[in-house]
Parts: structure tokens; C-alpha cells; sequence
């Protein structure tokens, strides 16, 4: 491969200035609403006392699980040798890093009283999965850093071992965290929604999809601002198969894990619940994920046909892609709560505290626009990194 050449993003056309002038403005509201929030207590939201994890948690889980995977492009070249993923591999990584800061972000604002972290950061009750992942998120973030670090610095980048064992430590990494993030619903056994060693694994291939999404919407913003086409037509070919792949798992999981729960007697109802009469979870789960976010994607991409048609089809699929992985998110985390809780196995229990009743919900404005600032806050940290420094590649022949 000729020797690869890097840029910074040119100085934002008034187009490209809107879009930040946009994404600033969520932030700003979302800062506001968490300070609404906080203000006022949980009571101005829709969360109660049932459903303790609303719509911040699941825009904050999503970009989390993305953030893992938007490095699997970095992972591609380093790791296995794939050399046409290498022009891609900075963006990879500075976007690992802008969607984890967006995800913790909103996750920390939601916490009622943000300050508390400290305890968090200092007190540790290792039996929870909880406080592992102080350590995952922060070490995926340093450890992503000096992969860049080695990947740009002149002398590091001459030593291709040094490369290669950075990508290897960071690879294996994002497998840990995203499976540790899989595991808090997997671990939950109070939760029937939640019980299922398959939450791992299937959080890992949404990952790799969502993180995938993000990189080529990323991608094709970037190449309108500087008028050039960043992915050539062989790349569209690669991202498309990449994105086969990645759906078909992220679907072929979440077939596992529903037909694993109806083959157990003591989760039919569950599935019951998600699958035929919850409601708007039922409505999410098929038409959201199912229908919007991997079957329509899917077929774009199988007829979305060559040259701009192609690019374009691959850029409505990652719109799609990420729609659906919030309807996921959405149906998992809201879903799971909201189903009540099982407290005496094949005993019928009824009273004054929710007992066998489901539980509704109904998200706020101010819920709604704190998770929304998690990813204007990424594409900002994004924005903002690729104008300083050449994570940007120079376009590539056709």
C-alpha cells in the first residue's frame, strides 16, 4: 500500500457550521434539562420508583455499546492485517472515544446528584458489575489513546510491533467492556428480561453494527465538507458486506436469546410480554428494531444498487442501523422494568405495591433531551478532534 497521507478537516462551510451550531444547541439543552432535573427531582420525569433506568439510560447504554464497536474499523487493520480499513483506523478511534465521553456523560447528569461519582470513584463493592466498569471505561479510554498515540506519533508508527500489540490490548479490551456492559442485564436475576448469559454476546454484535453506523455517517459528513470522496467504491463494497455481517448476528442473537426464554416455562410470560401484548414494547420491538432498524436497513443495502445510489443507500442504512439500536436499547432496558417483578414463582400476589401490575411509563422532554446531548456531544468532541489534528485520510483512488 502507498504511503497513507492524513488531514485535518478544512475550515466548516456554512453547512457544516449549522450542523454544529445544531448539535450545540442540544447540548446546551441537555445540560439544561439535567439541571431541571436535578433541581426538581425525578418526580418532573417519567421514572419512578419501578422504572429507575428511563430513556437517558438508554441513549447512554447505546452509545457506550457503539462506542466499542466504532473501533472494530481500527481493529480490522491493526489486528488482521486488513490494510484497507488503515486509512480509516484514526477516525476509529477518536470516534471510540468521542461516543463513550457522549454515553458517560448523559449517564453521570442522570444520576440526580452528579457529585455522587466521587463515591463511586473511590469506594468499590467489586460484587457488582457496576463498579468493574469504572475501571473498563476508563482504561478503554487511555488505552484507545495511546493506540492513537502509536498510530501518529513519527517513531512509535515505525515500529509496527508496537502498533500491532496496542491494537491487540484495545481489541481485547472492547470485548471485555461491552461484555461487561452486556452482563449488567445478564447478571440481573430479579429481572426475567434481563436474566440470559446471551446478553453478552449480543451486545457485542450490536456493537460492532452501531459502532459501524456511526463511522460511516461520520464518513460521509466528512467527505461533504471537503468535497471529497473519503470512501471509494471498493470500501462501500467492504462496509456493505461488514454491515450483512454485523445485522444478521446482532438478528441471529436476539432469535437465540427469545426462543432460549420461551423454551423455560418461568420466562413465558416475559416473552409474552415483549413479543405479543406489551404494547409499546411489543410495537418498539417490531417495528422499531425488527422492521426499521434491521430489515428495511438490510434490504436498502441488497438493492441500493452502485456509484452514488450505493453511497447514499449505505448512508440512509447507518440512519436506520442506529434507529434500530435504540429501539433495542429501548425495549431491553425500559421493557425489562417495567414487566413486574416475579417475587414468589407460581404463587398469584396482589397488592398496594405494584404487584403483578405493569408498570407505565412515560418519558419526558427534559429525559428525552439529556440522551439526545449524549450524541451531539460526541459528534461535537468529534467535530472538534478532527479539526485540530489529521485523523482525516486523504481520498483514495477509485
Amino acid at each position: 500500500m502507498a504511503t497513507l497521507k492524513f488531514r485535518t478537516l478544512d475550515a466548516p462551510s456554512p453547512k457544516f457550521l449549522g450542523l454544529l451550531a445544531l448539535n450545540a444547541v442540544v447540548v446546551a439543552l441537555g445540560l439544561g434539562s439535567a439541571l431541571y432535573m436535578e433541581t426538581n427531582g425525578h418526580v418532573v420525569t417519567g421514572m419512578n420508583d419501578q422504572i429507575v433506568w428511563g430513556m437517558p439510560h438508554v441513549f447512554a447504554v447505546f452509545l457506550i455499546v457503539a462506542a466499542s464497536g466504532a473501533l472494530n474499523v481500527a481493529s480490522m487493520s491493526s489486528v488482521f492485517g486488513r490494510l484497507a480499513y488503515k486509512p480509516y483506523a484514526r477516525l476509529s478511534g477518536v470516534l471510540a472515544i468521542s461516543l463513550l465521553v457522549g454515553g458517560l456523560a448523559v449517564l453521570v447528569l442522570d444520576l440526580g446528584r452528579p457529585e455522587r461519582l466521587i463515591i463511586a470513584m473511590t469506594t468499590y463493592n467489586f460484587k457488582s458489575i457496576f463498579a468493574w466498569n469504572m475501571y473498563l471505561y476508563t482504561g478503554f479510554v487511555a488505552v484507545v489513546a495511546i493506540y492513537l498515540f502509536s498510530m501518529m506519533d513519527r517513531q512509535a508508527s515505525k515500529s509496527a510491533g508496537f502498533v500491532k500489540v496496542m491494537g491487540l490490548i484495545a481489541f481485547v479490551l472492547r470485548l471485555v467492556l461491552t461484555t461487561g456492559t452486556g452482563s449488567i442485564f445478564g447478571f440481573l436475576v430479579a429481572r426475567e428480561a434481563y436474566d440470559a448469559a446471551l446478553e453478552a454476546p449480543l451486545f457485542i454484535a450490536a456493537s460492532f453494527l452501531y459502532g459501524l453506523a456511526f463511522t460511516v455517517l461520520v464518513l460521509a459528513v466528512t467527505s461533504s465538507q471537503t468535497r471529497e470522496d473519503l470512501v471509494n467504491e471498493e470500501m462501500v463494497g467492504k462496509f456493505r458486506g461488514l454491515f450483512y455481517i454485523f445485522a444478521f448476528s446482532v438478528l441471529y442473537f436476539t432469535i437465540l436469546l427469545h426462543l432460549s426464554k420461551l423454551y423455560a416455562s418461568a420466562h413465558q410470560g416475559i416473552e409474552a410480554f415483549i413479543l405479543l401484548d406489551g404494547g409499546v414494547y411489543t410495537l418498539t420491538f417490531w417495528v422499531g428494531q425488527i422492521a426499521i432498524g434491521t430489515l428495511a436497513p438490510i434490504a436498502l443495502l441488497y438493492f441500493g444498487g452502485e456509484g452514488a445510489a450505493g453511497r447514499r443507500s449505505l448512508t440512509i442504512a447507518s440512519v436506520l442501523f442506529i434507529v434500530g439500536g435504540l429501539a433495542q436499547m429501548f425495549v431491553v432496558i425500559v421493557g425489562g422494568e417495567a414487566y413486574p417483578l416475579d417475587l414468589f414463582p407460581g404463587m398469584a400476589v396482589s397488592s398496594s405495591f405494584y404487584d403483578g401490575v405493569v408498570t407505565v411509563y412515560h418519558p419526558s422532554l427534559p429525559e428525552i433531551l439529556l440522551g439526545l446531548s449524549g450524541i451531539s456531544l460526541s459528534m461535537l468532541v468529534v467535530a472538534l478532534a478532527l479539526r485540530l489534528l489529521p485523523f482525516l485520510p486523504r481520498a483514495q483512488a477509485h
